[in-house]
């Protein structure tokens, strides 16, 4: 009798797109850090080995987190806000308040490319030293 599809003979089958992932890395973790593990991958909607594999992914292209981007761009919108306020008070000007709600709207419009725009310096800096 022949066995249809038996998965001894199966080929290794590419997934959407992607290569098969056929290597690990392994660590040991205190049952804090599992506990730590498990909380930050439940919290973005991933299971705790596509968690670890993200983070370990980001960590090694250098790239920031969701998180972290989302907290540089705050930092931005900071920098922009101050830098475009001070210099007209510093020159003796005043602002009214509709000046500083359009700052503020020009802020909230811009601190996204102004992120990404300090991430692609340092990034040609780094590509500049090699």
């Amino acid at each position: 009798m022949q066995i249809l599809n038996d998965p001894a003979k199966a080929k290794p089958r590419k997934l959407k797109g992607r290569p098969l992932r056929s290597q690990s890395i392994g660590t040991k973790l205190t049952e804090q850090e599992e506990t730590a593990v498990l909380a930050a991958a439940q919290y973005q909607g991933k299971s705790p080995g596509e968690w670890v594999r993200d983070t370990l992914m980001a960590a090694a292209r250098n790239h920031l987190s969701s998180d972290d981007f989302a907290l540089l761009i705050e930092v931005q919108a900071l920098r922009l806000l101050l830098i475009n306020a001070l210099e007209p008070l510093l020159r003796g000007d005043k602002m009214t308040a509709d000046q500083f709600k359009e700052m503020l709207r020009y802020v909230r419009a811009n601190k996204r490319k102004a992120a990404e725009d300090t991430l692609a310096s340092y990034a040609e800096r780094s590509t500049d030293q090699i």
